[in-house]
């Protein structure tokens, strides 16, 4: 097999770097396994794609690299390493390989593998959710939390171990199973962790995946990305507005209080972290400034809908995948109706 070559591409490089001070932090509020993780992710991706490459006579590209950090934290930070690698190998061969590899893709590959694993090991990507550690030095001196048999206090006290036996649940499940509000604050610090109860039992608040906690990172990240003109601010703002738009009208207007206000809607979950991030994919998204628009509203909307309709609270994933499906019959339709516009004016 030939040695690796690279196919240099600055705007990925780019993203990795603003993609480092999400993976600093998630490293701070989960501990050191979530690079184990990373690298997990990095290591099968690139081999994929190396063997793939190979086969092609073609380069291994750095969006190779960011497809699987993307992936590795989209995922919890319990996630087992096998399915970690899974997820990473599916991404790559299915979502981008069997395309024809980097540019060809329909599919985000990222959220591809992330929706791969989440369908096939739910329970895995749904029920081992921790809180976050907190103080100095943080998770930077701990490997992860550890589920031990304690008592429920220590949990709230230390912020070290899980009790067994003792549910956790994310800010979205905590407000729709069991009616608890986690504080704005928290949700865009990131300062997600400690217990409340629910019918006389204690209930343990955990944070979502690695990389979605701390809103004011990924929004420092996203304005990397627009300055430097990495990434389209049209896919980020539409995105968010497309979600705040439906959270209002189905909440305030019709009155439906099962959907959460908006700024929860904004700050807890994937939401910001997949705007920034994974809507902004200049493959799979669509290329003319009104499909952006179209394509960021329809997502956001969906990202809501499916958090109140659907059986899981995230959706963001799936949401995603709709919009890329639709992505380049936008560009066509928008196309098309420009030059009838142009035909009418002329004649």
């Amino acid at each position: 097999m030939k040695k690796p070559q690279f196919q240099k591409q600055k705007n990925m490089t780019r993203v990795l770097y603003a993609l480092s001070p999400v993976f600093l932090t998630s490293l701070y509020f989960f501990g050191w396994r979530v690079a184990a993780i990373l690298c997990t992710a990095l290591c099968a991706a690139f081999v994929t794609e190396w063997i793939m490459a190979n086969k092609r006579n073609g380069k291994v590209s750095y969006a190779c690299f960011v497809t699987a950090t993307l992936y590795a934290l989209s995922l919890p930070p319990t996630t087992p390493f096998w399915i970690v690698m899974v997820g990473a190998v599916i991404a790559i061969l299915f979502a981008k390989e069997a395309f024809g590899g980097f540019g060809k893709n329909v599919f985000n590959p990222a959220i591809v593998g992330r929706a791969f694993v989440y369908v096939c090991f739910p329970i895995e990507l749904t029920s081992k959710f921790v809180p976050v550690f907190t103080g100095f030095p943080g998770g930077f001196a701990r490997w992860s939390y550890a589920a031990l048999s304690s008592a429920p206090e220590t949990v709230s006290r230390a912020g070290l171990a899980l009790a067994d036996g003792i549910t956790t649940a994310t800010p979205m499940w905590a407000r729709r199973d069991f009616g608890f509000m986690t504080d704005l604050s928290q949700l865009i610090v990131g300062n997600i962790q400690g217990v409340f109860n629910f019918k006389s039992t204690t209930k343990v608040l955990a944070a979502g995946s690695a990389g979605e906690v701390c809103a004011i990172v990924i929004l420092l990240s996203a304005l990397y990305l627009i300055l430097t003109k990495t990434a389209q601010w049209r896919l980020m703002v539409s995105t968010v507005i497309g979600a705040a738009s439906l959270s209002f009208v189905l909440r305030t207007v019709l009155g439906i209080d099962a959907v959460p206000p908006v700024l929860f809607t904004l700050f807890s979950g994937a939401l910001l972290y997949a705007a920034v991030f994974m809507v902004t994919d200049p493959v799979s998204a669509p290329k003319l400034p009104s499909s952006q628009w179209i394509y960021g509203l329809f997502i956001g909307a969906l990202v809501v809908f499916f958090r109140f309709k659907a059986v899981f609270v995230g959706g963001v994933g799936f949401a995603i995948l709709l919009g890329n499906m639709i992505a380049p019959s936008l560009d066509l339709w928008i196309k098309r109706l420009t030059k009838k516009e142009k035909g009418v004016a002329k004649a």
